[in-house]
């Protein structure tokens, strides 16, 4: 690593520790003006935009990077919609930051509560979304916090131009444009610094492929807030609707093939499968997805692929699909905490007791009951965006939000009261 590039992600780190504490201070009235101001310099600056874009996508095919990375590179006038909804909804939601809670009087006569802080420095890696880029910095400056963002190469001139709008919005509310930093340059060896930044990054957020993500968790000597996988089943259980069951499993796994929270894997109670599969399957291969089945669903739709052993473990992103016929529920929840990714999961049924008992046992960032998998999303959950999705279990799990980018410190109030041994 050349000795202006050490010197430069370093230069990222102290600016972005000092301007931590600027933004932590700052009331919510401006935090909100800032916010507002990148909506509309997001708008305004809609052309630039999808002509970097533009610029991304064509370098992209030429490379001939592989097209579910090239669909989440793409933006449109619809995707800097939904940009600008993600910020005005995070605009909208509490401010969490100084909000305290579970005050009580102890019998000494202190007061004891905790209040709920800003992390501090974030640094988001990630790959191939350029929406990443105003959700996660959207996200930072309403908890409080100053950010370092470092999109993949494949996306530098989309997140350059996004760059651009952060920072309009920020100086016109009267903010540091430091508090939002996006490295400037695509030199994989960055990331090797960043990670290393321990003096000055709170917590390193990365989005992407598992190769990414195990390779910061491996490198980082600061705390990762990481999913590796997204391998989410459907459970279709004895106690199914059926038309519902149908719906609910092509929607999640057909809405959208690139993401996270897509269906890899199909699970049918064995009393419900020969009603199910043959409609099912007909329609997922009438849209170009390829099945994989165990031997008994074979036996009922015996033109598709028999799946091995590594098919129940694999995250496809793309048009493939795994299925299993399971003698009961028991073995449903037993295969989704084998072979799942904690990631998201969901059962079809109409027995109110099976569903009680799948979302107590399995283990998992989101259970869902009767509805898609591609629910599983900050967006859709209220939380206006989210900087990822963490299937850790220590601080945040879930789609990670504003609530996910802060702490809380314990705060003590007294009158005078001493300890007395």
């Amino acid at each position: 690593m050349s000795a202006e590039l050490k010197h430069y992600i370093s230069a990222l780190g102290q600016t972005a520790r000092a301007a931590s504490h600027v933004i932590a201070s700052a009331s919510t009235q401006v935090k909100s003006a800032a916010l507002q101001a990148v909506a509309a310099a997001t708008d305004e600056s809609r052309d630039a935009i999808k002509a970097a874009n533009a610029q991304d996508m064509a370098k992209a095919e030429h490379q001939g990077i592989d097209q579910p990375l090239i669909d989440r590179l793409y933006l449109d006038d619809k995707g800097i919609d939904r940009m600008i909804e993600g910020i005005l909804q995070v605009d909208a939601l509490a401010d969490p930051v100084g909000e305290v809670t579970g005050l009580r009087y102890m019998p000494s006569g202190i007061q004891v509560g905790k209040m709920r802080v800003p992390l501090g420095v974030i640094a988001m890696i990630y790959e191939s979304r350029p929406n990443v880029t105003v959700d996660a910095a959207s996200l930072s400056l309403k908890s409080g916090n100053a950010c370092i963002l470092r999109g993949g190469s494949e996306a530098f001139e989309s997140n350059q131009a996004i760059g651009a709008c952060v920072r309009k919005g920020l100086q016109a509310a009267g903010l540091p444009a430091t508090i939002v930093q996006l490295l400037n340059t695509p030199d994989r060896a960055a990331v090797g610094e960043l990670l290393q930044l321990e003096q000055y990054v709170d917590v390193i957020v990365p989005r992407g492929g598992k190769g990414l993500i195990e390779r910061i968790s491996r490198e980082s000597r600061i705390p990762v807030i990481k999913h590796l996988d997204g391998v989410c089943h459907v459970y279709v259980d004895a106690a199914a609707d059926l038309p519902m069951a149908e719906k609910v499993a092509f929607n999640s796994k057909v809405e959208k093939y690139a993401v996270c929270n897509a269906l890899e894997t199909l699970l049918v109670h064995e009393r419900v499968a020969a009603q199910l599969l043959p409609g099912l399957s007909k329609k997922l291969q009438e849209v170009g997805v390829t099945l994989r089945g165990c031997a008994a669903t074979c036996a009922l739709l015996p033109l598709i692929e028999s799946a091995c052993e590594a098919d129940w473990y694999e995250e496809y992103l793309g048009p493939i699909l795994a299925i299993r016929v399971v003698e009961s529920m028991t073995g449903a929840i037993e295969h989704i905490n084998t072979y799942g990714s904690q990631h998201t999961d969901c059962i079809i049924t109409n027995d109110y007791t099976h569903a009680r008992r799948f979302v107590a046992e399995v283990d998992s960032a989101s259970v869902m009951v009767n509805t898609s998998t591609q629910f599983a999303d900050g967006f859709e959950y209220g939380l206006g965006a989210e900087v990822g999705i963490s299937t850790d279990k220590i601080h945040a799990r879930g789609p990670v939000g504003l609530e996910g980018l802060t702490s809380q410190k314990y705060v003590v109030y007294g009158n005078g009261e001493i300890r007395h041994r």
